[in-house]
């Protein structure tokens, strides 16, 4: 119909329109935007005479000198692939571009703190500002978009961290304040870090344990639906502070009545309360992405498979269960991130982890170790995101017809 109306000579009014809109690069332009505000309008770094002061801040333009001045050249060239008319051809370089100008702010950022470190006082510090951490976060919202379009996510993760990696191994963002916070407390963070991992591991077997079957009584009976989720969404609204404070004097009953179980490490403070609180905030999203995976379940097939003389059992572990995965991940990668943010604050029971950094460095008004806790939990968050994904990805493609094939 179209090659009829073009043949005929005349443009349809919908497809001047199309080609007005394609143009220029709406969602691209927009971030390019607040980029540019961020850098210009925003502190770039804050230089302080200590760690307790929050120091004056330092403005992207102030600091460009020298090679410094490609990152401008470089935001010129995003800039004006945002008005230029979409094509796929120009996916990589933005892509590109966007993960050189991350470098480079990082580049930037840390030459800057060892010039302050060669002429200020031993105890300067140099934190990174809000323009720096927003630059950071549009940037990355860049590249992610170019290369999500062109269908392309592991090679974003790539170009990000070898740079960053790289520069931070050979030390030079050594002299910015969050890595002395590091530094100083090395062993501490490294211990902090698996602590904090292994709260979550641990709040997630009992979460799959009881999640899961549960999932499944409420598909077999809607009588048990009607009385589970009401209390998980209960227990939903709880503040998590609350819900922790709530368990502690029962276990403490507990571990006082049973000495065995305060040998076992069941006590009102430290792991104990904060596992069954991350366990009773999990339990929801992995229940219903059991359930929502078995209800989304042709019933076609479940008749073929009766047809064919399966038992139930065996039309659940090679039927349902499989065709479900991918639902069901998606429930557990929800109920592990929640874990993972939520671990923080099991700190203030005594129950270690990141947040205990977090913490130390709020009550002694220290942003750069606030930071230092909250930076690895929000890349731990990033990773369990990563990795579920590919895993229900992987599941998806095996259960299409077209997967094997591929």
């Amino acid at each position: 119909m179209l090659t009829q109306t073009l043949a005929n000579g005349a443009v349809p009014v919908n497809l001047s329109i199309r080609d007005q809109a394609a143009r220029w690069n709406p969602v691209l332009a927009v971030l390019v935007f607040g980029l540019v505000w961020v850098l210009y309008g925003l502190p770039f770094l804050r230089v302080a005479p200590n760690r307790l002061v929050s120091g004056e801040a330092v403005s992207f333009i102030s600091i460009l000198q020298g090679p410094a001045w490609l990152l401008a050249v470089t935001l010129v060239l995003i800039t004006l692939a945002a008005f230029l008319k979409p094509r796929r051809e120009l996916l990589w370089p933005v892509a590109t571009l966007s993960c050189v100008l991350i470098a480079g702010l990082v580049w930037l950022a840390g030459a800057h703190a060892s010039f302050v470190a060669q002429t200020a006082s031993p105890i300067a510090r140099t934190s990174l500002g809000g323009g720096f951490w927003a630059a950071l976060l549009l940037s990355g919202l860049i590249a992610a978009d170019a290369l999500r379009r062109s269908g392309t996510r592991t090679t974003l993760i790539a170009a990000l961290l070898l740079p960053v990696g790289f520069m931070l191994a050979t030390g030079w963002c050594d002299d910015l304040s969050i890595m002395k916070e590091y530094v100083s407390r090395s062993d501490l963070f490294m211990q902090a870090l698996a602590r904090h991992i292994q709260i979550v591991l641990v709040a997630l077997l009992p979460t799959l344990c009881i999640g899961l079957p549960l999932g499944c009584l409420a598909h077999r009976n809607s009588a048990v639906g009607r009385v589970v989720f009401p209390l998980l969404n209960v227990i939903q609204t709880i503040p998590s502070i609350a819900l922790f404070g709530l368990l502690m004097a029962p276990l403490a009953m507990l571990a006082a009545a049973w000495p065995v179980l305060g040998k076992a490490g069941i006590s009102g403070v430290g792991l104990a309360p904060g596992v069954i609180a991350l366990t009773l905030y999990s339990l929801l999203p992995v229940v219903r992405g059991m359930l929502t995976g078995l209800q989304q379940l042709a019933s076609s097939v479940i008749d073929a498979a009766n047809g064919i003389g399966m038992t139930r059992a065996q039309i659940f572990w090679r039927v349902e269960a499989p065709l479900a995965s991918p639902v069901v991940l998606a429930g557990i990668r929800t109920a592990t991130i929640q874990s993972v943010g939520l671990a923080a604050v099991t700190a203030l029971i005594g129950a270690g982890g990141l947040g205990a950094i977090m913490f130390e460095g709020l009550f002694s008004s220290a942003q750069d170790l606030v930071l230092l806790g909250v930076l690895p939990i929000i890349a731990l968050g990033g990773l369990a995101d990563v990795a579920f994904t590919a895993l229900i990805s992987l599941v998806s493609q095996k259960q299409s017809p077209q997967g094997p094939q591929a």
